[in-house]
C-alpha cells in the first residue's frame, strides 16, 4: 500500500460534546466503537503517566465508511491551550467544501461556534473565485468553511 492518511486528531475538553458538534454542523458520522484507552502501552506511547483516553472517531463527509477520519479524544488530564490562533504554528485549521457557506455558518454558530474574522468572497489566481470563513467550534478549534465557484 505505501502511504495512506488516515486520521487527524483533535483534543478535547468534552469528547462526546465537541463530537455531537462536528456530526450536527458539518454531518461527520460516528465510526464506532467509542475508545477508552490505559495501560502501560499507552503510557509508552504518549510519554505520559496513567494516562487514559477517552473519545471516538467521525467519518468525515464524502468519504466511505474505511475514508478520513476526525479522531476526537479527550485526556483524563487535559492542558489548556485557550488562545488558538489562525496564525499560530502548527497545525492551523481543517476545511470543510460546502454548497452554502452561509447556512453552515449559521449552524456552526447555532451549535456553540463563533467567527474568527469575516465570511469573505475572494479570487484565488489560476484557481477560480472562492467564498470563505473563518470560525471556531465550541472548544476553540479554528474551522474553514469554503464553496469554490
Amino acid at each position: 500500500m505505501g502511504v495512506r492518511y488516515c486520521h487527524t486528531n483533535l483534543v478535547a475538553k468534552d469528547w462526546k460534546r465537541l463530537a455531537a458538534f462536528y456530526v450536527e454542523v458539518f454531518g461527520c458520522q460516528y465510526k464506532y466503537p467509542e475508545r477508552d484507552l490505559s495501560g502501560s502501552w499507552v503510557d509508552d506511547l504518549t510519554g505520559l503517566n496513567d494516562a487514559n483516553i477517552r473519545g471516538i472517531h467521525l467519518t468525515l463527509p464524502g468519504y466511505q465508511d474505511d475514508g478520513l477520519t476526525l479522531e476526537i479524544f479527550q485526556y483524563n488530564e487535559v492542558m489548556s491551550n485557550p488562545d488558538k490562533q489562525i496564525n499560530q504554528e502548527g497545525f492551523g485549521h481543517i476545511a470543510f467544501l460546502v454548497d452554502d457557506v452561509d447556512l453552515y455558518l449559521e449552524k456552526l454558530i447555532q451549535n456553540g461556534g463563533s467567527l474568527v474574522g469575516k465570511a469573505v468572497r475572494g479570487h484565488v489566481p489560476g484557481v477560480g473565485n472562492i467564498h470563505v470563513v473563518y470560525a471556531r467550534d465550541p472548544e476553540g478549534n479554528i474551522i474553514e468553511i469554503q464553496k469554490w465557484a
